[in-house]
């Protein structure tokens, strides 16, 4: 006995494979960009303390983008 699969299989071109596409890419630009605008935000913050308190932090102004973007590089 054969089972059959009873579900419709669009083809590759049809229009809903390619709004699949356009938004799982959307999707793609939109995390990318609240990741960036929240590392932004955390390094204008950094920015605005004063040195001492940065230095409390045990940071430097030049330090700021590289402890913000630290686990995304080893610098």
């Amino acid at each position: 006995m054969a089972l059959a699969d009873s579900t419709f299989t669009e083809p590759k071109s049809s229009l809903r494979a390619r709004l699949d596409t356009f938004f799982a890419a959307l999707g793609q630009g939109f995390n990318a960009y609240l990741e960036r605008e929240t590392r932004f935000d955390q390094i204008r913050q950094l920015d605005a303390k004063t040195d001492a308190e940065l230095a409390e932090m045990g940071l430097k102004r030049d330090d700021i983008p590289r402890y913000v973007y630290r686990d995304l590089f080893y610098i």
